[in-house]
């Protein structure tokens, strides 16, 4: 993996698809390379290591002028970042590109090497190439020799291959790799992200499981899991293009921060009555269903994982629905004892998570009752296979460290607890009317705290010298100091960790010295008295406190605390808002130590490999 572009027109396609691969970089990556049939009927390439600027100065050395080709960005998984390990991977007069990973790999290599094919890179997706070209000896057509193919590949692909003696076409292959057809007239493309060819069209096509398609430049055909033709609906996307430039920010993710108030306001529209949730948001169904849940099992990976685990306190309080929270690549991989009943809710950025993606799948064998996805993208394979959704409506995130899709999802789940409260009648008196106000009034309040920006700006300098942080919260603020323990280690490279703020006494204690930071969130609830003790411990061994508190908590600053006092929030909706302060302290510390804030080293954005 991580990012595909391929195209086939009557013109020069090198500026598109470089293009294309700019607009793909915000998904991480360490490698580039592209491919393209050129005038002379072969197919030239240029790979190197590094950024897509570095690929672009290569071509300046040495241009490649076609009417087809693919490039590609890639975050290694088999064999190091390095110029033979970038895609695209040859075998004689085929190119393949190609995003997941080959399970199957070292038996292939076996047989591949035995039938003579010589290896050049530690690649997974070498097989692949190796192997269309063996097939193509047996099948001319290269639609049915790929064909061929995927039926010995095991494991998540979305591939595109070119070939020089098949000059007027891309083929190329899904399965549990997003793709994405762009339509235009007397050219086509395809991209594993349709803002790649934003560029050039605004008409995609969305390939399903199991999908082979062969693009031409007058032409798209599509055969589906069974090898036969199948038309698949033509979209016209019109949102999401605004987020491709960063505007007056240094980097997408600060830009992202401040998004926050919007694109909150944004999830919350429509769907609020006066003094209600309108549980049809979710549905035209939803509320039969919903009368039915008794539990909930929600699967999740990374940010969207802190989102469901602060979640299951909002179900347990608001609804009386006993909720659960597991990492998907856990819940995939063990038996699975549903409870009646059982709503299975997951929630992912992009959609396209494989993990979180391959556990909604499995999930259709196990007797839940039905599925929910909250979601960030309305095309996404997780929308598409969901009973239910709510989409964040964030736009496009191109931060690798989620930001604003955070406590979108976070605000979506809370509608949904209330949705399950009004329907199961287990609100008290006047507390939905309370938090849908309270929820109105949020957007003022995130940019209340977005104010505070040179505040923890200056808080961050306690950084400066810092290799580990402790992360402390009680209750469901405790998801929330892991959502800021994760955003630190992403950006800055800080080693931090996240406790109940309880459990100091039971280990984590002995970490605790002048050295190390202890970033503390503290609303004015009813475990503050108690967090407050949990601080003394941390005063008492020398640590230096870091305390986002409640204007009225009591807390003040000292020789040993630094306390940034925050505005009041009801205590249900206190984590959405508490996140913000520890997203900019994690920003500005990572900006304080010079690291790549938008790419952060060895990891992408949309984790669509296990």
């Amino acid at each position: 993996m991580c990012g595909i572009i391929g195209a086939v027109a009557k013109r020069n396609v090198t500026a598109i698809l470089l293009e294309g691969l700019k607009c793909l970089a915000y998904r991480g990556y360490d490698s580039a390379g592209v491919a393209i049939l050129t005038n002379s009927g072969k197919l030239n390439c240029v790979r190197c290591p590094g950024k897509v600027n570095e690929l672009e100065q290569a071509l300046l050395a040495k241009p490649l002028v076609g009417c087809l080709g693919i490039a590609h960005t890639r975050w290694a998984t088999h064999g190091a970042p390095c110029k033979r390990n970038a895609h695209p991977h040859f075998s004689s007069n085929l190119a393949v590109v190609h995003n997941g990973i080959i399970e199957n790999h070292e038996v292939l290599r076996t047989q591949l090497k035995g039938f003579g094919y010589v290896f050049a890179s530690d690649t997974d997706t070498e097989v692949i190439v190796h192997l269309l070209h063996y097939k193509l000896k047996e099948f001319s057509d290269l639609t049915m020799a790929l064909q061929s193919t995927v039926k010995e590949l095991h494991g998540a692909y979305g591939l595109a291959v070119v070939c020089a003696s098949q000059s007027d076409r891309i083929v190329a292959a899904r399965s549990g790799s997003q793709l994405v057809i762009g339509l235009g007239l007397g050219e086509n493309f395809l991209a594993s992200d349709q803002l790649a060819l934003r560029q050039v069209t605004n008409r995609f096509i969305y390939l399903e499981e199991g999908d082979i398609a062969d693009i031409r430049c007058e032409s798209v055909q599509i055969l589906n899991i069974h090898g036969l033709p199948i038309e698949r609906k033509a979209v016209q996307y019109r949102n999401g293009a605004e987020a491709a430039n960063k505007g007056a920010f240094r980097y997408f993710m600060l830009k992202e921060i401040h998004e926050q108030p919007l694109v909150v306001q944004r999830t919350l529209d429509n769907r609020l009555s006066k003094y209600q949730v309108l549980v049809n948001a979710f549905g035209p169904q939803a509320d039969k269903l919903f009368a039915k849940v008794r539990n909930i099992q929600i699967v999740a990976c990374g940010t969207s994982y802190h989102a469901g685990m602060v979640a299951r306190y909002w179900f347990e309080e608001l609804a009386g629905i006993q909720c659960q929270v597991e990492v998907a690549s856990e819940f995939r991989y063990r038996k699975v004892v549903v409870q009646p009943n059982t709503l299975f809710v997951t929630i992912s950025q992009s959609g396209e998570t494989a993990d979180t993606l391959a556990a909604l799948r499995n999930s259709k064998d196990l007797g839940f009752l039905g599925s929910l996805a909250i979601c960030n993208v309305s095309i996404s394979s997780l929308v598409r296979e969901s009973d239910l959704t709510l989409l964040t409506r964030a736009g496009r995130e191109i931060g690798v460290a989620s930001t604003k899709a955070f406590t979108t999802q976070l605000v979506g789940l809370l509608l949904l607890a209330l949705s399950l409260g009004q329907v199961h009648d287990t609100l008290a008196e006047g507390v939905e009317a309370t938090l849908v106000e309270e929820l109105r009034s949020l957007p003022t309040r995130l940019s209340e705290v977005l104010a505070m920006d040179s505040m923890i700006e200056k808080v961050a300098e306690l950084f400066a010298d810092k290799n580990h942080t402790m992360f402390l919260g009680r209750g469901a603020q405790y998801p929330v100091a892991m959502e800021g323990s994760l955003k630190l280690k992403e950006i800055s490279y800080i080693y931090a960790t996240a406790y109940p703020a309880g459990e100091l006494k039971h280990g984590p204690l002995a970490l605790v010295d002048e050295d190390m930071p202890v970033v503390t969130v503290a609303p004015n609830n009813e475990l503050l008295e108690k967090l407050k003790s949990n601080l003394q411990e941390v005063r008492a061994r020398g640590g230096q406190l870091i305390v986002f508190a409640d204007e009225k908590s009591g807390l003040i600053n000292s020789k040993d605390a630094h306390v940034i006092h925050m505005p009041y929030i009801h205590n249900t909706l206190s984590p959405i808002l508490y996140i913000i302060p520890l997203q900019l302290l994690s920003y500005y510390v990572a900006v304080l130590k010079g690291t790549d804030v938008d790419q952060p080293r060895n990891l992408a954005k949309s984790v669509t490999v296990e």
